[in-house]
């Protein structure tokens, strides 16, 4: 009997390839194709690479598009405007037939076409996004006014395409509006998994990683990838919220508390994890509303992890996977409220240890690789059986 099988065509940061790898565990044929010649630093593996726009690369990437129809059933894309074997048969196929006919001949051909988003530009317009309460983000963020990366009109017309290709898209926060209220757009936590081993509360730090300072010095953990680009120009004001938690440490330690921020960027996520395991806590977005990769790490961590979650944010999951909103122990702040959250925190070690050890309990369950596998094992399987339940959000 042909085993199940599934191709993860392109990085989604890390989580793809740690899917990948714990569906084979569990009896799948489960490959990652990667489509992006940038960033390999920050990526954790993949099984071939497809980039290019030459005609030998053409070539070579239609044999193995060709064979990969043959070979898979499922088909698992990421990122916005990511549905695509790459750039050359993109371009191919949108030269002389449609734009993402190649999608479209897969699903003639039976074939499953899954999809993760990534980021607040995934479907949603930039007007939406803006008036999600409390605070509009947009105005933080250096793409705003850049409407080749994000616009009203960009966000829309691939959120349609979006929805007509995939038969499931994977979302965990998004603002529920436009083309992410749809029947085939679900909440899923799991998507979003990383290596509960690779990241362990007990992870052993290399001696060259070692930070030097004192063990009673109270460590923040902040990171920015791609820092210079996504920060506006002279100041570090973006959407991470770096430029509240600098000169907020600058003046508690002005208070004389022993504090420091460790604050990293552009250092390949494989090393990051050192540094962050000797934090004492982990800050992240303070307006957006949710959290993203560096959160679900401080988590697996056993770390306390501060970063403002939107009520808006905990309802939507509510109606989809009402357990996580409700032992999701990451600590609420805004800008006007985290130096106390922080001063709280710094000054009662013994309710950091205890969030910590929710917060590696909730990372394992909700985000451990492992327990991904399962519940995508079963997806894929309903999905191809045509027994998976729509989204509340139809």
């Amino acid at each position: 009997m042909r085993r199940p099988s599934v191709l993860f065509v392109g990085q989604a940061y890390y989580n793809h390839w740690y899917l990948s790898r714990r569906l084979r565990e569990l009896g799948w044929k489960a490959d990652l194709v990667n489509i992006d010649p940038g960033h390999r630093g920050h990526y954790h593996g993949e099984d071939r690479m497809l980039v290019g726009r030459s005609r030998r690369d053409l070539a070579r990437h239609l044999a193995f598009f060709a064979r990969a129809a043959r070979e898979y059933d499922v088909f698992h894309f990421a990122n916005a405007h990511g549905l695509r074997f790459g750039d050359a048969i993109h371009d191919f196929v949108a030269h002389r037939f449609r734009e993402y006919d190649e999608i479209r001949w897969l699903k003639r051909l039976g074939k499953t076409i899954v999809y993760t988003t990534n980021g607040c530009l995934d479907g949603v317009s930039q007007s939406s996004f803006r008036a999600w309460p409390w605070y509009p983000t947009c105005d933080d963020c250096v793409f705003r006014d850049r409407p080749d990366v994000c616009s009203d009109a960009r966000n829309l017309a691939w959120g349609e395409v979006r929805n007509e290709l995939a038969d499931y898209v994977a979302l965990l926060g998004g603002n529920r509006a436009d083309h992410n209220v749809a029947p085939n757009v679900h909440e899923n936590p799991w998507v979003y998994c990383l290596d509960e081993d690779l990241w362990h509360p007990d992870l052993l730090i290399p001696s060259n990683y070692r930070l030097g300072l004192r063990e009673e010095t109270f460590k923040i953990y902040h990171s920015v990838g791609n820092a210079d680009t996504r920060s506006q120009a002279g100041t570090m004001r973006n959407t991470k919220s770096t430029h509240v938690y600098l000169p907020l440490v600058d003046e508690l330690k002005a208070e004389g508390r022993d504090v420091e921020l460790l604050f990293f960027k552009d250092v390949p996520n494989r090393e990051l994890r050192y540094y962050q395991a000797q934090a004492d806590v982990f800050v992240d977005m303070l307006t957006a509303g949710f959290f993203g990769a560096t959160a679900r790490e401080g988590m697996m961590l056993g770390k306390p992890v501060v970063c403002y979650i939107s009520p808006q944010f905990l309802e939507q999951m509510r109606r989809e996977v009402p357990q996580y909103a409700e032992e999701l122990p990451v600590v609420s702040a805004t800008p006007e409220t985290v130096r106390d959250v922080l001063i709280d925190l710094m000054d009662h070690p013994e309710k950091r240890a205890e969030i910590g050890r929710r917060s590696r309990e909730f990372a394992v369950k909700w985000h451990g690789s492992r327990e991904a596998a399962r519940v995508w094992d079963r997806i894929y399987r309903e999905l191809r059986a045509g027994t998976l339940e729509p989204s509340p959000w139809g």
